[in-house]
């Protein structure tokens, strides 16, 4: 690369709820970041995700003194939940290099950028469980294993939204007899503040209580497991045995069960590390795969967008770069993990950057 070129990365990480912007120099000197709301083209679809997008890349832009075009911009390295398929990644990139935003493009799913937050090789296996649940994996020679995460159509159970789902299911079938007493029907009510479930499943049906807060039952599950409830335990197994067996899969598709593979976990249910959890995910994945490592990532997924992207204009051979990026976001700690023996695991967390 030509080193008077003082163009920057445009960094992007597209969650279901929020999306975030930095303006990355070539030496991993973070200039600007701004945060907006999430964009999913599942929702808004590709032309109008892409266009919601424009707008937030333009401010971060600007407050770096930096306008969008490829004379400004060397390369756009998006990384976006709802990039499920190979026909929703090649929409999304032919929309964003329409807009001729910078000089080079790459889209995929968000959860290569866990990947690369938590593994500074690049290799090994992502699972992320926030509001939904997803798995990647790329071996060292750059073979990758995806799944659609498109929900029960795709066969997937898990993220907050599910376990939401699950919790009033069983809270309402404990009130009505239909099935098992369990004190999630007490926890729900507790949490809501009303006198029976009903009264919640009314509310949320006249969207009185916000769909979204559905996602709060989650660490009323944890919760209630903790305590011993059997149907509260019984769904937190559940949830442990589907992480371990995207896990599991994804290594074995590789042939990568005997190597020391990173396993980074993240996303809001995972990277909370509620040991019920996290404890029987790591079993499971050690009975297969004995001799991997794990890491529990926690709210930095732009920091290994930036990463993917120098990596794809060949920065990051600098080690320097990489170092510098992680500091800021405060990941320069070593990342692979000790396995479930151990006393404790392993959070990365970003640190708030200067203005």
């Amino acid at each position: 690369m030509d080193p008077r070129d003082d163009r920057v990365l445009l960094a992007i990480d597209g969650g279901n709820s929020k999306t975030d912007v930095a303006v990355v120099g070539f030496d991993g000197t973070v200039l600007a970041q701004f945060r907006g709301a999430g964009v999913s083209q599942h929702i808004f679809g590709a032309r109008q995700s892409v266009l919601a997008l424009e707008q937030m890349v333009r401010t971060a832009l600007s407050s770096a003194g930096r306008a969008l075009g490829p004379q400004h911009v060397r390369h756009t390295a998006a990384y976006l939940a709802g990039v499920d398929l190979p026909r929703e990644q090649s929409t999304l990139l032919s929309v964003v290099v329409e807009r001729a935003w910078s000089e080079s493009t790459s889209v995929d799913n968000d959860t290569f950028a866990l990947l690369r937050v938590g593994s500074p090789s690049g290799f090994g296996v992502a699972v992320v469980c926030g509001a939904g649940i997803n798995c990647v994996a790329v071996d060292s020679h750059g073979r990758t294993i995806r799944f659609p995460s498109l929900g029960q159509l795709s066969g997937d159970w898990g993220g907050g939204e599910h376990l939401g789902g699950e919790v009033m299911f069983a809270a309402s079938r404990a009130e009505d007899q239909r099935d098992v007493n369990t004190s999630l029907r007490s926890a729900v009510i507790r949490h809501f503040g009303t006198t029976t479930v009903l009264e919640v499943i009314e509310a949320m049906q006249y969207k009185e209580i916000p769909a979204e807060r559905i996602h709060e039952l989650v660490p009323v599950l944890f919760d209630e497991a903790d305590a011993g409830d059997a149907v509260a335990c019984a769904l937190v197994e559940r949830l442990a045995s589907e992480v371990a067996r995207y896990a599991v899969s994804a290594l074995r598709q590789l042939g990568m069960l005997a190597s020391d593979a990173p396993i980074v976990l993240g996303g809001g249910v995972l990277a909370a590390r509620r040991p019920i959890l996290v404890e029987s995910v790591e079993r499971r994945i050690v009975n297969d795969a004995p001799n991997v490592r794990f890491a529990y990532v926690d709210r930095a997924p732009i920091a290994g967008a930036a990463l993917l992207g120098l990596d794809h204009i060949g920065m990051t051979v600098d080690a320097t770069v990489e170092q510098r990026i992680r500091r800021q976001y405060g990941l320069e700690q070593a990342i692979a993990g000790p396995l479930v023996s151990a006393p404790s695991h392993p959070v990365l967390r970003p640190s708030s950057l200067p203005d």
